[in-house]
């Protein structure tokens, strides 16, 4: 069998309210990523643009201009280096609608190839931002990839969305830090996204941002759940991966995961309804 493989930068640094000072991190991390060798870079939630709410407290203290000058910058270093770029930002809508916090897909030739909109807000998002309603789904060397931000791990229906149709790779951008000290996204976030992975047999690029306290740090999942990477929690980093469609993988769900798709919430042979030992249900 010819292998299909699909090389992954997934990169992490403290985003700030400073446009300019993320843009030097993401187009150095770019660069590395270029030399390692990948095929694609991915970057956390907002990475560019900072997260309104947590890194200036309203959106309209965006400076929308000198977003739109680093976005090109950046898009034009894609094309300088002949690589995919994920890139986290802020997406302006026409007045007076509020922007989407959004992921660009850049392809090698510098363009916006799509774009994908967090369409689960949290509370604190909902002062600043408005949903998505589509998904972005994108192929690279026969992989199959799509894209999600943070709070759309909580939402297991989205997985089985992309599951049928064909996903092999997700994208997932995080900004959890700035917080005080462990909490429960130490304990539910990386978990989380290992069940979504094991459940959906996807492979997981997960990036987050390291600003400190981040409650875990970015990591690469296989479709058995397993985290194969990870980088150090709190500190700048990049890591390249590689996607290998040919490997298997252990998955208890092959051979039932469309029979639950489709309603069927058991499977083997159903007994006889009659069977009156099935039907009392209030003794031994």
């Amino acid at each position: 069998m010819q292998k299909t493989q699909l090389n992954i930068a997934t990169c992490q640094f403290p985003i700030s309210r400073d446009i300019e000072k993320n843009s030097e991190y993401i187009q150095d991390f770019i660069r590395q990523a270029a030399q390692k060798q990948a095929d694609i870079v991915h970057f956390s939630e907002t990475a560019l643009s900072g997260y309104a709410g947590i890194d200036f407290k309203s959106i309209d203290r965006l400076d929308w201009q000198l977003l739109n000058s680093h976005s090109q910058k950046i898009a034009q270093l894609a094309k300088e280096l002949n690589i995919w770029v994920i890139l986290g930002s802020t997406h302006q809508l026409t007045p007076p609608a509020k922007p989407c916090n959004s992921l660009y897909l850049i392809n090698p030739q510098g363009q916006v190839a799509d774009r994908y909109d967090k369409r689960f807000l949290t509370e604190l998002d909902l002062e600043s931002y408005s949903p998505g309603n589509y998904f972005a789904i994108f192929n690279i060397k026969n992989v199959v990839c799509a894209l999600l931000i943070c709070f759309d791990l909580r939402f297991p229906e989205l997985y089985r969305q992309l599951w049928k149709q064909g996903v092999n790779v997700v994208f997932q951008s995080f900004y959890n830090a700035k917080q005080i000290g462990p909490s429960a996204h130490n304990y539910i976030m990386q978990q989380t996204m290992q069940t979504n992975a094991a459940n959906n047999h996807f492979w997981v690029s997960m990036s987050n941002t390291c600003t400190f306290y981040s409650p875990y740090a970015s990591c690469f999942i296989e479709p058995d759940g397993k985290i194969a990477a990870q980088l150090e929690q709190n500190a700048p980093g990049i890591m390249v991966n590689t996607v290998d469609l040919s490997r298997q993988f252990y998955d208890p769900m092959v051979n039932f995961r469309q029979l639950a798709v489709n309603g069927h919430l058991n499977n083997g042979k159903i007994c006889s309804k009659n069977d009156q030992k099935l039907l009392d249900r209030t003794s031994f």
